[in-house]
């Protein structure tokens, strides 16, 4: 964890909630995105609810529906319930089940005063990032188990869909995935097939079970013979994860491009930079930074295009299926000037230029129907603690207060009319 930060206080949403509220109030918010810790409702995993714990999120809600917000409320952001990690986590089968019973737990207290219900969120990050790089919680390098807790995720997503339905009738349910857009470096086939390795990696090992049932080959292939991998499938769990969903959630922030790692040397003479070295030596995949390019303080290239791309993509690959944007936004280097302002402009360019990219997709037949900025609030951003602010919204550690940054301001008329403007309105 940087600098040995931890999640103890952060934003302090939990007592300053109706400060919060009042915050989305001011900018007439019409929808907001929140998570249920399962920790919080249910600390060992399993057994009865923490009543306080439900009994936040009931007032949460409560204050959304008064000030005509939309309650999207996520299950699944990551964190699992120590007992229950101690027992094996997602690599074991057992806790997508435990998964379903916290869900009855959840929608048994909020039901239809939550418009949607989002089952996971980024599931390839904790799973991938938590068990196979070690760059999250638990910490492992274990590829097999990476493999097998991708399927048993998609398993607790495929049992929490019938109890939401149970429960919530008149709500949505649906998942949301972080997915991106890999280009490769040159059209050398070498680098065509490590884009094509990086996709299936992030992006079609996910898509294809949600909506398709089944596995992509190419993926099966690559992770064929890890132990425990991908045999912990069952009969009848694919056709389960594959239940109809109302929307897909898409959390974008930035393309990659992409060379196979044996050509380097090529990469260099091309005029890329090698940014950063491989998370997973397996997919023999090298990503590049093209020189010149603007990125955000996590390193990340700013290209709204390929928001629009990945849209297109998904639609024409995977159906016409409502698409909300559950997250996109930027990390950037704000400070409090001597006036007391947070002048992010940066900020406000990176959100008009997708919200555009999100027009364009709906122009080419996409059907958006939602766009959630990441972040609301500062806030602690997992193993990165406290080093880099996403939010619109300044908070102050350790008092907690809040400052509107420019961000902030730029976006309540955007809301407003429901449109950015391409020439008044850019900082």
């Amino acid at each position: 964890m940087w600098n040995g930060d931890t999640g103890d206080i952060a934003c302090d949403h939990y007592h300053r909630v109706d400060e919060d509220l009042e915050l989305m109030g001011r900018l007439d918010v019409r929808s907001y995105r929140f998570s249920v810790s399962w920790p919080r409702v249910q600390p060992d995993g399993k057994g009865p609810a923490n009543q306080a714990g439900l009994d936040f999120y009931r007032r949460l809600v409560v204050g959304l529906r008064a000030r005509d917000i939309e309650p999207t409320l996520t299950l699944y952001h990551w964190d699992l319930t120590q007992p229950l990690a101690d027992e094996g986590g997602w690599v074991v089968r057992d806790t997508a089940e435990r998964f379903a019973d916290y869900v009855e737990l959840v929608v048994r207290t909020l039901g239809d005063d939550v418009a949607r219900w989002i089952t996971v969120n980024e599931p390839w990050c904790s799973l991938w990032l938590g068990y196979g790089s070690g760059h999250q919680g638990p910490g492992e390098h274990n590829l097999g188990h990476a493999a097998a807790a991708t399927h048993h995720l998609l398993l607790a997503h495929a049992r929490a869909v019938p109890v939401v339905r149970a429960g919530a009738p008149s709500s949505q349910v649906g998942i949301t995935l972080n997915l991106s857009v890999f280009r490769p470096g040159t059209d050398h086939e070498e680098d065509v097939a490590a884009a094509r390795r990086a996709d299936g990696n992030l992006n079609r090992l996910f898509l294809e079970p949600s909506f398709r049932g089944r596995y992509p080959v190419d993926m099966l292939e690559h992770y064929a013979g890890l132990e425990p991998g991908f045999s912990v499938v069952r009969d009848g769990d694919l056709e389960a994860v594959a239940a109809p969903l109302d929307f897909l959630g898409v959390n974008y922030y930035f393309p990659g491009t992409v060379m196979d790692v044996t050509r380097r040397a090529e990469a260099r003479a091309a005029g890329y930079r090698v940014a950063v070295h491989e998370q997973f030596p397996d997919l023999n995949v090298l990503s590049l930074e093209t020189p010149g390019t603007d990125t955000t303080s996590m390193g990340w290239e700013v290209d709204a295009s390929g928001l629009t791309e990945l849209l297109v993509r998904v639609t024409h690959e995977y159906g016409d299926l409502p698409i909300l944007i559950t997250e996109n936004g930027a990390a950037f280097d704000d400070y409090v000037d001597p006036n007391g302002r947070v002048l992010d402009h940066e900020r406000e360019r990176y959100l008009r230029e997708h919200l555009v990219a999100v027009h364009d997709a709906i122009a080419a037949g996409v059907r958006v129907e939602g766009y959630f900025v990441w972040s609301l609030l500062v806030n602690f951003e997992w193993s990165l603690g406290y080093s880099r602010r996403f939010g619109i919204v300044w908070v102050d550690y350790p008092t907690g207060a809040r400052l509107t940054k420019s961000s902030y301001k730029w976006y309540a008329p955007v809301i407003a009319r429901n449109a950015v403007a391409l020439t008044d309105d850019a900082p």
